[in-house]
């Protein structure tokens, strides 16, 4: 059974940094797609970022130039480095794991991770 724990959320200032992980087992390989979503209060989750196991990477607009994505393939881990935070990124941040079906953005993920919360105060 393929397990995602995500870590690495916290309270932090306006402007400054966090680094998630999402750490990954239960599966014997690492080719797969990886991606972050997240999901503030009374909003839809929405898609944040995505990372193929090449190495290529896909970023909503709203996180481009301020998020990085990046993944340990021998670690099974994935990274989602924050930079520049404001208010607008608090949220619950999920893992997810295995494109399926349809696109990074909208499309079907197999496996998800319970979640981590992230604050950015003014």
């Amino acid at each position: 059974q393929v397990q995602l724990v995500e870590s690495g959320g916290g309270l932090v200032q306006t402007g400054g940094s966090l680094r998630l992980t999402c750490a990954v087992s239960g599966r014997t390989s690492s080719r797969y797609v990886m991606g972050w979503f997240r999901q503030a209060p009374g909003k839809e989750r929405e898609f944040v970022a995505s990372i193929w196991f090449s190495g290529t990477t896909y970023y909503a607009d709203p996180v481009k130039g301020r998020f990085t994505i990046s993944r340990d393939n021998t670690k099974n881990t994935v990274y989602l480095q924050m930079n520049n935070l404001n208010a607008e990124d608090t949220a619950v941040y999920y893992c997810a794991e295995e494109l399926i079906l349809g696109t990074v953005v909208s499309g079907t993920w197999k496996n998800w991770g319970q979640g981590t919360q992230v604050t950015v105060s003014s």
